[in-house]
């Protein structure tokens, strides 16, 4: 069986029920992910290989078309049974499923709105507005694979995580997002940290390799600047430990919910939340969900301030993160 889901980590993260349902009912399954998916892929229980390829009509920062490329993937994918095509709301199973198809893929389902001809056996529809998890979960079963008995369909990842030489109980602030219009202001990060560690919280601030600068800055002198310290595993591993973590819409905000922690979900709604808030742990979602921005998809916000966000203090935080600690 193959599985693909051809964007970024969080998305790859939403599709944990699915491959466990698929991997339920098949001998062996191998992922086909991005390279910003890959590392997410490789951590969820029921992948037996993961494929990277550099999608060039998914990916925010395509590549030109390669015939070569096009067809080393599609040998690459000859001896392929079954797939299973994932894809968001907004994007087309179609292409790809043409690449199954000439590499000899027998049945190959999907969610599509556009007439697939005979691209594919299962063409499911369903309603956009369901969690992330749960709509991939009903495209698995569209295609004949159910969860096993005991598996109560939330968002999981392999164990055991890396060890932590760190005592549990700290908060985790991100202050990163892979699209800027749902990030939180940097200098409300830094307040959070200051009024956190003020209430009594241990703070550890996290991002990635190439915001090292954007960490620093957020942790300042009373926080614990991680900035680019951590693999994704290893970062699973620090969620993990935390009493709670206060992210943005992004990958970390999937990742703390795929190891059971609570989320303080600083909200852009430039996508709808119910689509996309952390899933099956205890959440409070800040923002102003009626925000101008609302649902534009927009990658740079379009209202000048970034108020949806820029709205929401450091005291709020600390007050949402009680909430999520006490539940």
């Amino acid at each position: 069986m193959l599985v693909a889901r051809l964007d970024n980590a969080g998305d790859v993260l939403l599709q944990g029920p699915l491959v466990r349902a698929v991997a339920h009912g098949a001998e062996r399954v191998v992922f086909l992910a991005s390279p910003q998916g890959t590392a997410a892929a490789e951590l969820l229980p029921g992948v037996d290989e993961v494929v990277t390829w550099h999608c060039p009509w998914i990916d925010g920062s395509p590549q030109p078309v390669d015939p070569a490329d096009i067809a080393a993937l599609t040998e690459r994918l000859r001896g392929v049974d079954e797939a299973v095509v994932s894809t968001s709301f907004h994007q087309s199973p179609l292409p790809l499923a043409l690449v199954l198809r000439l590499a000899g893929v027998g049945r190959v389902s999907a969610i599509s709105v556009d007439y697939p001809g005979s691209l594919l056996d299962v063409r499911h529809r369903v309603d956009d507005d369901l969690p992330e998890p749960e709509r991939a979960l009903s495209l698995a079963r569209a295609a004949g694979f159910e969860l096993p008995d005991g598996d109560d369909g939330r968002l999981a990842v392999r164990r055991p995580l890396p060890a932590l030489d760190r005592e549990p109980g700290y908060v985790v602030l991100h202050p990163g997002a892979s699209v800027p219009a749902r990030a939180w202001p940097a200098a409300r990060c830094a307040e959070a940290v200051e009024a956190l560690t003020d209430a009594g919280y241990r703070v550890l601030v996290t991002g990635g390799p190439g915001e090292r600068a954007l960490t620093a800055a957020v942790a300042g002198s009373r926080g614990t600047d991680l900035g680019g310290a951590t693999t994704l595993a290893g970062m699973a591993a620090l969620l993990d430990g935390a009493a709670a973590v206060v992210v943005g819409n992004t990958g970390p905000a999937h990742l703390a919910a795929a190891v059971g922690t609570p989320v303080v979900s600083l909200f852009s709604p430039v996508v709808p939340a119910v689509r996309w808030a952390p899933y099956g742990v205890p959440t409070v979602l800040l923002g102003d969900q009626s925000a101008p921005c609302r649902d534009t998809r927009a990658r740079e916000c379009p209202v000048p301030g970034h108020p949806c966000l820029s709205s929401v203090t450091a005291a709020d935080v600390v007050a949402a993160v009680g909430k999520v600690v006490a539940a």
